[in-house]
């Protein structure tokens, strides 16, 4: 009896994924006759028929609409904002008191040819890069190369208009360079609130960029502007400190702050009365809250750092969705500015998903760039997996849903790419399903492989720990954790950590680093004074990963002072690890039971197909 009822089930079991597969192939099927009209989901995406030859993605379907021509070669129509800003932020606010030019932000627009009457939704770029002899880049009014002509020549057609909005005292826009500080977080609401209220806008604005245009998005969002209904930063940054310092510990750049790549924008030498507005209170005192930072471990001289965070008035304020494009190899923005981002989004309410593939800091859909600044270790075994040539028409997608207000609600699934090129989707990041898998520092599982157990600056010397070669596939992902006994010589030190995957013949790659002054070994922002002698646990945090080990591999945890352009805080000294049970490595290990794995639309551009 228990035999037939068993055949009888499993019968059944194939019987109904037999109508399961039939009826997704049929979906599949429809989705193409009607012209990709509904959603179709991201596992079967591969089954359509997207232009994968060219640099960058295209939509499946060329919008109706025409661009409506205007009276410059570029079809643009260009505006400046007028916006208030109080006296003390100096700059273009002071000079307004003495009949001088006031603040202004410039902006230009591109609008579809569309009927009278018709209203359409705004997407739109902001940034510090548009129309900047320092960087030699077009000025405001011509579609920058590297978003502008894509959606000019992709979202447009489809009834969205476009913007481009330099920030303050850059390009046209005058005041100062107030990197992400009060003066330039105005002057985007004022953008955000022009774009919304115009007579051919539908009130609906929606935001994208990468790098600091994928700031402006955040900043924008704490505002809770009623206009601005969604938002897609690409490697963007929730705030200036938590982009140059992980854990406590500081990147080289980040003492001197925006005054070594910024320092010449808005600056013109024939341009006396422009160069006065320069002279903002934040842009010339910068370094010094960078300096200070660094030397002392915290900000106790000013409230500059407090100004340019921005997730927390995000979720106290927006009411928006938001989309996360993230490399999981971004030299440039940390990928912790997505993950656990990501979580407290979706915690709080927020309509929100994320793509986070392997490569570093670009788009998601640049087979060249992601090709010549992909490494060993650092995103080339998941080439040319990673490119996603859907990219374009998942914008459009939720565009569509978010701004026009038609067409079918996107998925808000996560969609993950580990070390190897696998794409899953997932709910959470971590999920929430994940397995904790620990290792005692000096135990069987993590044996202590190198001699001596102390850290000494600047000798580039690595305390070795290796675990035995693994009997199956595992999949890490997450945010790793070390936790480990540090006994000071000093008033401070740091430990840099560095997680490799080794094969049988000790040929290792990189898939994870953690950093930490420690200063701030409780975790978090707030540092603590050190003594010499004192034993603390530093609960180090490793940059977000997603990594499959194969069978016979081994993880190689090596622990010295610093690495990757993180300089040694400026109290160091030689630290001991305490290899005991109070040092333990966590790792997040995948349960890919349920899990959806898929392929993006095989990537047939030139340097694709040389792989």
């Amino acid at each position: 009896m228990k035999n037939n009822s068993l055949s009888d089930q499993t019968f059944s079991i194939i019987v109904s994924l037999i109508l399961v597969s039939s009826a997704y192939l049929i979906l599949i099927e429809e989705a193409v006759e009607e012209e990709y009209d509904i959603r179709v989901p991201v596992w079967a995406r591969n089954q359509l028929d997207y232009d994968t030859s060219q640099p960058y993605s295209f939509v499946l379907n060329q919008g109706s609409y025409e661009l409506l021509e205007t009276d410059n070669e570029f079809d643009s129509v260009h505006v400046m904002i007028p916006y208030n800003l109080p006296l003390s932020e100096g700059g273009a606010a002071a000079t307004c008191q003495f009949g001088g030019e006031c603040p202004q932000i410039s902006l230009a627009y591109w609008r579809p040819k569309v009927p009278a009457g018709v209203k359409v939704p705004v997407i739109a770029e902001f940034g510090p890069y548009f129309g900047e002899t320092s960087a030699s880049t077009p000025d405001v009014s011509q579609p920058g190369s590297w978003l502008g002509i894509s959606i000019i020549q992709n979202l447009l057609p489809h009834g969205f208009a476009f913007a481009q909005v330099s920030v303050t005292g850059t390009g046209s826009s005058n005041h100062c360079m107030d990197l992400m500080g009060f003066a330039e977080q105005e002057g985007i609401n004022a953008a955000v609130e022009w774009l919304g209220t115009q007579d051919w806008s539908n009130g609906n604005v929606g935001m994208i960029g990468k790098s600091y245009d994928g700031s402006t998005p955040w900043q924008a969002a704490m505002y809770g502007n009623e206009y601005l209904k969604t938002i897609v930063p690409i490697s963007g940054l929730i705030g200036v400190r938590e982009l140059m310092w992980k854990n406590g510990s500081s990147e080289a750049r980040a003492p001197f702050m925006h005054n070594i790549v910024y320092g010449s924008y808005g600056y013109e030498a024939d341009k006396e009365e422009q160069n006065l507005q320069n002279a903002c209170p934040d842009y010339a005192l910068s370094s010094l809250y960078g300096a200070e930072a660094y030397t002392f471990g915290g900000s106790e001289f000013s409230g500059y750092w407090e100004e340019r965070y921005f997730l927390d008035r995000v979720l106290d304020n927006y009411r928006g969705s938001v989309y996360i494009v993230q490399g999981f190899h971004d030299w440039n923005v940390d990928p912790h500015m997505a993950v656990p981002v990501i979580n407290t989004l979706l915690d709080t309410g927020i309509e929100a998903k994320v793509l986070m593939g392997q490569w570093d800091h670009d788009y998601p859909d640049r087979p060249d760039y992601q090709k010549q600044r992909s490494d060993p270790g650092r995103g080339s075994e998941a080439y040319p997996q990673m490119v996603r040539f859907d990219w374009m028409q998942d914008l459009l997608e939720w565009f569509t849903y978010y701004l026009q207000e038609t067409g079918p609600k996107p998925s808000l699934y996560l969609e993950i790419q580990n070390n190897r090129g696998e794409w899953r989707v997932e709910e959470r990041y971590p999920a929430s399903d994940s397995k904790i898998v620990e290792m005692i520092l000096g135990s069987t599982d993590l044996v202590h492989t190198s001699n001596g157990n102390t850290i000494t600056p600047f000798t580039n010397d690595y305390i070795v720990f290796e675990t035995p070669a693994f009997n199956q596939t595992y999949r890490f992902g997450g945010l790793p954790q070390l936790h480990i006994d540090v006994t000071l010589s000093g008033s401070g030190g740091s430990v840099y950590a560095l997680m490799e995957d080794c094969n049988a013949d000790n040929e290792c790659i990189h898939i994870g680093h953690a950093t930490m002054d420690l200063r701030y070994h409780a975790g978090g922002t707030e540092y603590q004074v050190l003594s010499p002698g004192q034993t603390v646990n530093a609960k180090m945090e490793f940059f977000a990963m997603d990594v499959l080990i194969p069978e016979g591999h081994k993880i190689r945890l090596s622990l010295t002072d610093i690495g990757d352009d993180y300089l040694p805080p400026s109290n160091t000294a030689p630290v001991e690890i305490g290899i005991n049970e109070n040092s333990i490595l966590r790792l997040h290990e995948i349960n890919t039971d349920n899990k959806i794995f898929f392929e993006p639309p095989v990537c047939t551009h030139e340097d694709c197909l040389a792989e």
